[in-house]
């Protein structure tokens, strides 16, 4: 279980509060206005932002002060975080040895993930040598070679048009079946495809995961607007 216990983040005039909690294995999709503080909520959970007040929790386990790299989380941003200097195959390996050189074990998982997102072959390509769809589907092989439990997902799919959208949150599901999901997005669609529940973020407040069904058949007013 994620929990964000009180959590009030500031930042000048800024400010962002949540109190709630996720059960593991959660798709949940953080949809609202854009300045509302999507990307900054991704950010206090992974460490990248730390809260003037409140904790962070992953299973009961008190997340403050532990460094983003060794919290259980793996994140994909919206440009995929791919390096540009390093052909694919060694992308995805860094997911399992973040090291200068990956080892040849590392390279073997690497390979295995690429042709389980549908990029069998391709590893000795750049970055710029994949369209968006096989950038993304890289960078969801990186995570895999991760196996963190937690995955954040910044709009990685946000320039990609409806159909391939669909197609790699599907992709999501099947090569990550256990894994928790928080995935900010600027299509309300996506939430309703996707997501088992849904985080909105307005005005400085992350209000408590709903069920999809429920917060998409009951708006509240601030939800009606953010639709309209």
């Amino acid at each position: 279980m994620l929990s964000l216990e009180q959590i009030k983040f500031l930042r000048g005039e800024f400010s962002l509060t949540a109190n709630w909690s996720i059960e593991a294995g959660a798709r949940v999709a953080v949809v609202g206005p854009s300045g509302g503080g999507k990307s900054t909520l991704l950010s206090l959970i992974s460490g990248f932002d730390v809260p003037a007040s409140g904790a962070v929790k992953w299973k009961d386990k008190n997340l403050g002060g532990v460094l983003p790299g060794e919290r259980p989380i793996a994140m994909i941003f919206q440009d995929n975080n791919l390096f540009p200097h390093l052909d694919i195959e060694t992308n995805v390996a860094l997911g399992r040895d973040p090291a200068a050189r990956p080892s040849a074990g590392a390279r073997d998982e690497a390979r295995t993930a690429l042709a389980s997102v549908g990029l069998e072959g391709m590893g000795t390509r750049y970055p710029s040598e994949l369209s968006g769809g096989q950038q993304g589907r890289a960078a969801l092989a990186r995570v895999l070679l991760t196996h963190k439990p937690l995955v954040l997902l910044d709009e990685p799919f946000a320039a990609l048009g409806p159909a391939l959208r669909v197609e790699m949150l599907d992709l999501v599901n099947t090569i990550l079946p256990d894994a928790t999901i928080i995935m900010v997005s600027h299509d309300p669609n996506d939430a309703k495809h996707w997501a088992t529940h849904v985080v909105f973020v307005d005005d400085g407040i992350a209000s408590p995961p709903l069920p999809t069904a429920e917060f998409f058949q009951n708006p509240s007013p601030a939800v009606q607007n953010y639709l309209a």
